[in-house]
């Protein structure tokens, strides 16, 4: 999988909020996508996981040289992002059987080992609004990590984490991430310390 960027713009009204982009982000790599809040890190990566259309330059995916349509490459990708909201009124485990209807699960993860994996063996019953911000991150993050796709796209992964969560997020990472194209948008270091590429969104503005 590889998604080209040439010449992308996005602006909202008058005001642009990055332009031209010239980037390449290839399979089996991971990149951070850094720059200060509100820079429009989360805008970009909207705007590469097909959500948002480029105001300006133009966007390719390619799967095995191949190209893909916009409108499929969710097929692909999973994404975790604090706004990205869960079904308060499903249990634990409706929402996970609810998310693999749509999504491919990495082999070996069934509901009891995804489960174990968030540690939350006890709350498997109890519906998601009553869980804290902290434990909804978690089961966002491990939804995303352990679906089979080709590319994981993530938003401030550590949101609403402890040091404990950081060191699990981590620990998905080396378990999940490898092979993928990896996207992380972050301004925290310990969210992209293994990113091998960075893109800043600042280099962007005018």
């Amino acid at each position: 999988m590889k998604i080209t960027l040439q010449n992308i713009g996005r602006r909202f009204n008058r005001d642009w909020i990055f332009k031209g982009i010239d980037y390449e982000f290839e399979q089996g790599t991971a990149y951070a996508i850094l720059g200060p809040n509100g820079s429009g890190k989360s805008t970009l990566l909207s705007v590469l996981n097909g959500s948002l259309a480029p105001s300006a330059g133009e966007i390719n995916y390619l799967l095995e040289d191949r190209p893909i349509e916009s409108e499929l490459v969710f097929k692909h990708l999973s994404l975790a992002a604090p706004y990205l909201e869960l079904i308060e009124e499903f249990t634990l485990t409706e929402m996970i059987d609810f998310h693999f209807k749509f999504k491919k699960r990495k082999a070996g993860i069934d509901d009891d080992g995804l489960i174990g994996l968030l540690g939350m063996e006890q709350s498997k019953n109890k519906m998601i609004k009553y869980f804290s911000s902290g434990m909804k991150q978690r089961l966002k993050l491990a939804l995303a990590f352990c679906s089979d796709t080709l590319m994981l796209m993530l938003d401030e992964p550590t949101s609403n984490l402890d040091k404990q969560g950081v060191e699990w997020y981590l620990r998905l990472v080396q378990q999940f991430a490898a092979g993928r194209l990896t996207i992380i948008c972050s301004n925290q270091e310990h969210e992209y310390s293994f990113c091998t590429h960075g893109l800043d969104i600042s280099d962007y503005k005018k």
